[in-house]
């Protein structure tokens, strides 16, 4: 007997991967700062970043993209680019602080600032002739043949919704992080950061504790402090894109269908109405808390997942 083919979903039906960023800081030639028996910045956050990159891609529905995937040095705008260049729905960069008062300590989150998304636009749209960038991420628009006032206007509107979902994925990080790292502030803080600077990106900068402090130099180099860095920083992704989701990826549509409802007409059943939708007639009694078939016009029913 010949056994049963599976056949995969096709795209369209099982949505695309949200795709995240990961910038492990600096490389190469330049190590970042330096802590307490040599230990480098660069080769604790590609750690964190790495680790990262495992728990998104062990996630359905996610994918995770290093900006370095080894001990080289990438340019600042370099970094961006490479996020663009894979349709990034979020830019993630790790570092670690320095400071020469070894005293100094705590974990921060970053996100851009007013001025610094002012400076963009104007860069952005001083070069818009002469570029082949393309703002809006998978729904590229691109500035080029755009008047300066519709230009401005596109790149205004992508900054700030870029800018707002910033905040909302850092917050949640920020809150991540303090449950058992002591924060540098109590509020995500704000920069001009090149790497914060994609229009069309929402990017955050996640300081993972000051390398030079010896106490936070000594949990930073483990293994074991690596890992539950990078599980606040996955768990504020992931929570962030719960709620609100990219259009088309396979999260959006896996909310949408938990989310399901139906508004009963003259003439409905539940039976009917569990056959239309295909769950069973028990699932969709569950469902709604319902001890009996009987509904009522105009009764919103919720539809489980099939």
């Amino acid at each position: 007997m010949a056994k049963p083919v599976k056949s995969a979903l096709p795209k369209a039906v099982a949505g695309r991967d949200i795709i995240v960023a990961i910038d492990a800081g600096h490389g190469g030639e330049d190590p970042g700062a330096i802590g307490p028996g040599r230990v480098r910045e660069k080769v604790v956050v590609f750690a964190i970043a790495k680790e990262l990159k495992r728990l998104l891609d062990s996630t359905p529905g996610y994918k995770g993209r290093l900006t370095r995937t080894g001990d080289y040095y990438i340019s600042l705008r370099g970094r961006t680019k490479a996020a663009r260049k894979q349709n990034a729905d979020l830019f993630v960069s790790i570092h670690a602080d320095g400071f020469k008062d070894k005293r100094a300590k705590g974990a921060s989150v970053w996100v851009l600032s007013s001025r610094g998304a002012s400076s963009e636009m104007g860069r952005w749209l001083a070069r818009k002739e002469n570029s082949a960038d393309l703002i809006g991420g998978v729904g590229s628009v691109s500035l080029e043949d755009k008047d300066d006032v519709l230009a401005s206007v596109l790149l205004d509107m992508s900054m700030t919704a870029s800018r707002e979902d910033s905040r909302s994925v850092a917050t949640q990080i920020h809150s991540n992080i303090r449950r058992f790292a002591k924060m540098h502030k109590s509020h995500v803080e704000q920069a001009g950061f090149a790497v914060l600077k994609s229009p069309d990106i929402p990017s955050i900068l996640v300081e993972t504790g000051f390398i030079t402090n010896p106490g936070e130099a000594a949990k930073l180099k483990t293994k074991s402090y690596q890992k539950k860095m990078a599980n606040a920083v996955y768990k504020g992704i992931t929570e962030h894109f719960s709620r609100k989701p990219p259009a088309l990826t396979y999260i959006a549509q896996r909310k949408a269908e938990n989310n399901k409802t139906y508004k009963v007409v003259s003439g409905d059943t539940l039976s009917v109405i569990a056959s239309q939708n295909g769950v069973s007639l028990s699932s969709l009694r569950k469902a709604n808390n319902l001890k009996s078939d009987r509904i009522k016009v105009g009764q919103v029913l919720r539809i489980p997942k099939s």
